[in-house]
């Protein structure tokens, strides 16, 4: 995935207040019904990323796992994150494009 725009991207949705950053922030998000999408990053632990895929498949929420570290993250939004559970739709479809393209 290009780097520099999913940090373009990543960074607006931060000014735009549209993502909660960590796992209880986005445990709350998905209770409220804002949720349309998580992140991970690549280096959380097998036990988080096994946690947030169940809560995530139980509400029917895609979970991506981007390459990004997560001191990357917190260089992006300010704060150094694993999860970040992304609140806009238009912000998640365009992470997901940029996902996909890089696998193709």
């Amino acid at each position: 995935m290009p780097y520099q725009k999913l940090h373009g991207i990543l960074s607006i949705c931060r000014k735009a207040n549209k993502m909660a950053l960590g796992f209880v922030p986005m445990q709350e998000a998905l209770q409220t019904g804002k949720v349309c999408g998580v992140l991970t990053s690549t280096d959380i632990s097998s036990k988080t990323h096994k946690e947030v895929c169940y809560i995530c498949q139980k509400k029917n929420i895609p979970v991506i796992s981007v390459s990004l570290t997560m001191f990357e993250i917190g260089n992006i939004t300010g704060r150094k994150a694993g999860v970040i559970a992304i609140l806009d739709t238009g912000f998640f479809d365009r992470i997901r494009q940029l996902c996909e393209s890089q696998e193709n």
